[in-house]
């Protein structure tokens, strides 16, 4: 028997989460139970178990199942929690660094950028509100509703104007000669409203034994109080306060993107039962219900039109702006719109196991996921700390030493090093980027899995294209017909149908699908018989028909004449699989059938090529002369054919071996091995199997190939974007900690180019949600 794996971990979005191996390993060893293991087909991941009907029954290995599956869930937690009061990407290096040390926590990830932190933890050794009581006690708020975090962060914003507003009356009543008595607790009120978040955070970050840059600020505005510069300490804390507040408003802008995809999909249906049409919650809903969906109304679930006929606009899901037609049979999916006509919908996947779901699923998981460069920075930020705490102290310590300064003075001047180093635009430079490629990414129909994904994007070198599906249109047409003698086009055409009509194979579909464009009348055949490899051969009005190869004809009839199949290969040496009909022996002509390349093929190549895609390389099972010919047609470096899937693999290898990073497009299905092996895997059409969300690291929702050019450009566009942050962060800190030492610039100064370029490289990111193709 078989469950769908949402039914038994329902918690479980990943593959390869341990939780699987965990269900199959306790499965197996109960009693009656033979195999335990994971299939992941076109409609979904089950649960596949082999059993003893002699020692368990039927109901009792689901029972079983469900009770394994409920019981890993209670222990083993996955959650994505909200977390609000992040000043910066230091902050979340801190959660991650206390709550990784927890008894019990198997994963964590914080990203600042998003404001989540992901969790997998066993919740026999450790609860979820030990986790989140850990988390408030460092000072940060977790939080259960988005509108809560707007609440913080203009609350901060305002006490960072306020704090400007205060710090300018003192400034005022210092320059017309009022006392310093009067004036400190103007200086005092300053300090609280600027200082108020970031020493909260400081110190109690300190308190789990990490040194931050709230910290830092603190003190540093704290020295500048003990020597009498309370207008240096106060701007420092105005300035250092309100550039995190316009940060979070900036970040807020992408986050809000992502956060969007989640409210598209209704949380309630009309649905049809006993009779009656009742609205109820969509997780209510149950395969097989049928749904009905008003003109103008949003899918609540993903399903097949049962009844009715309209325009679906998916953009939400697919990327796709041009309305799809529906009728029934048609798949739709929950989130797009409904256009001027009524549909009844039967829900073919849970509410939880939707399309929409499953990105916005993904999605959130890319969003916590640490780019490659992010990773390197981080490892950076390790010895860039330190470091500057010990330049920061030699600055303080050995000029008053050496008789170049006054204490008073040097203890300044490290303070504005201190700020002018600090690295907060080098944190944000990189999660900012690839959260705004991620968003406009998913905006486009585009998902990508994480900002390795992203960025592996911009790095390729070649691309490998499956061929069916992929480059050609995946559904064979016919291309020509070439008659013998007194007989027509349509005549050969009908004949074929007829013979045709009951075969489920490609190439007879084509042949039915042309006659019923054409409107011509097909008759019934009798007696069909399949030869295998060869064709069809049936009794059409009282005459014997054969529809097939060369060799078919021979043992029905007569085999052609050299003559009479020059045409015929002509067509095959294009690209064509070629059918010969036959009546009683004699030919009556040939239909030449071809999945032809989609459309914007060659241009969608050429603009790959364009971006400075080196090599685009076709793979395929097919035959060698068809692929040549479409190869050719759409302008590809190179071909290979009558590939395995295996065989696709090793393709895949050799080009990474000449290439360097190489990227894989295919279906997700029979192109797994290759698309695991690529530097960047990419599935097209992923919005109609789960295989291909599964299986690849980029998925083009639209079954679109011009979709692809845009991925790459946004890829190579998000690189420039992050290497452009990165030198604007370390280029401020090298101007700006050399005119520190100096004296050249001061507290004030560096607190204002430090902000700024924070800002800067915040607002570079932002760029990208207006990248076009």
């Amino acid at each position: 028997m078989s469950l769908e794996l949402p039914i038994v971990l329902p918690e479980v979005d990943a593959s390869d989460d341990p939780c699987i191996e965990r269900l199959v390993e306790r499965l197996e060893i109960q009693r009656g139970i033979t195999t335990a293991h994971i299939e992941t087909e076109t409609d979904g991941t089950r649960l596949c178990l082999h059993y003893d009907p002699n020692l368990v029954t039927l109901a009792q290995v689901e029972r079983l199942a469900r009770d394994a599956g409920a019981d890993l869930t209670r222990r083993y937690r996955h959650e994505t929690v909200l977390i609000s009061n992040m000043d910066c990407a230091d902050c979340a290096q801190s959660i991650e660094h206390v709550i990784r040390r927890m008894g019990g926590v198997l994963q964590v990830s914080v990203s600042y950028a998003a404001e989540k932190m992901r969790l997998e933890y066993d919740s026999s050794a450790v609860s979820r509100k030990d986790i989140l009581n850990r988390v408030a006690s460092m000072g940060f708020q977790v939080r259960e509703e988005a509108r809560e975090s707007k609440l913080a962060q203009h609350g901060e914003l305002a006490r960072s104007i306020a704090s400007g507003v205060v710090l300018a009356i003192g400034f005022g009543l210092e320059r017309a000669g009022f006392g310093f008595g009067m004036i400190l607790p103007v200086y005092a009120l300053a300090y609280l409203l600027g200082g108020y978040d970031i020493a909260r955070h400081g110190v109690l970050a300190l308190a789990k034994r990490r040194f931050t840059i709230d910290l830092l600020m603190t003190v540093a505005a704290g020295g500048a109080a003990v020597l009498g510069e309370w207008a240096d300490g106060g701007l420092l804390l105005f300035l250092f306060s309100l550039g995190h507040a316009l940060e979070e408003e900036a970040m807020d802008r992408a986050r809000g993107a992502i956060t969007a995809l989640s409210d598209l999909s209704p949380k309630t249906a009309r649905v049809q039962r006993d009779g009656q049409t009742i609205e109820i919650g969509v997780d209510e809903l149950l395969r097989d219900d049928t749904v009905v969906v008003g003109a103008g109304e949003r899918v609540p679930v993903d399903g097949t039109v049962e009844a009715g006929r309209s325009s679906i606009d998916e953009s939400a899901v697919t990327g796709e702006s041009v309305p799809v037609e529906k009728e029934p049979g048609n798949g739709v999916f929950a989130g797009s719109v409904n256009g001027d006509g009524t549909l009844k919908v039967t829900v073919t996947r849970l509410a939880s196991d939707s399309t929409l779901a499953r990105v916005v699923a993904l999605v959130t998981e890319a969003e916590t996921q640490k780019a490659p460069t992010q990773m390197v920075v981080d490892r950076i930020a390790g010895f860039f700390v330190p470091a500057t705490l010990v330049t920061v102290a030699v600055v303080w310590i050995a000029p008053p030493l050496f008789g170049w300064l006054s204490w008073s003075e040097a203890f300044l001047r490290s303070m504005a090093v201190l700020v002018s180093a600090s690295p907060c635009a080098l944190a944000i430079a990189t999660p900012a980027a690839v959260l705004s490629g991620i968003a406009r990414a998913a905006k486009r129909g585009v998902l990508v899995k994480g900002g390795v994904h992203l960025e592996n994007l911009g790095r390729m070198n070649a691309i490998a294209f499956d061929k069916t599906g992929t480059i050609t249109k995946g559904k064979p047409q016919v291309t020509a017909l070439r008659p013998l003698g007194p007989v027509s086009e349509d005549e050969l055409l009908a004949t074929a149908a007829s013979v045709e009509w009951s075969s489920t194979h490609p190439l007879a579909r084509a042949i039915v699908a042309e006659a019923a464009r054409r409107d011509l009348n097909v008759a019934e055949a009798e007696s069909v018989e399949s030869i295998q490899g060869k064709g069809l051969r049936a009794r059409l009005a009282g005459k014997t028909i054969a529809v097939g190869t060369p060799a078919l004809l021979a043992e029905t009839g007569r085999a052609p004449n050299p003559d009479q199949i020059d045409d015929a290969e002509r067509l095959e040496s294009e690209g064509n699989t070629v059918i010969l009909v036959q009546r009683d022996g004699d030919l009556l002509g040939a239909i030449a059938v071809a999945d032809r390349p989609r459309d914007n093929a060659r241009e969608s190549l050429e603009r790959i090529r364009e971006l400075g895609v080196a090599e685009l390389v076709m793979l395929t099972g097919d035959n060698p002369r068809v692929a040549r010919a479409i190869a050719a047609e759409v302008g590809v470096d190179d071909f290979r054919a009558g590939l395995l899937p295996e065989d696709k693999l090793s393709a895949i290898e050799e080009l990474s071996q000449r290439s360097g990073d190489v990227g894989m497009l295919g279906d997700g299905v029979n192109d797994a091995p290759a698309l695991a092996r690529a530097s960047v895997g990419i599935a097209m059409g992923a919005a109609g199997t789960d295989v291909a969300l599964e299986t690849a690291d980029v998925a083009l929702m639209a079954d679109d190939l011009s979709v692809l050019p845009f991925a790459i450009g946004l890829g190579r566009h998000t690189r420039r974007v992050i290497r452009q942050n990165l030198v604007v962060a370390l280029g401020v800190v090298a101007i700006l900690v050399p005119s520190s030492v100096l004296g050249i610039a001061g507290i004030g100064t560096a607190i204002v180019l430090h902000e700024g370029s924070t800002l800067a490289v915040v607002a570079n990111a932002l760029r990208l949600f207006r990248y076009r193709d």
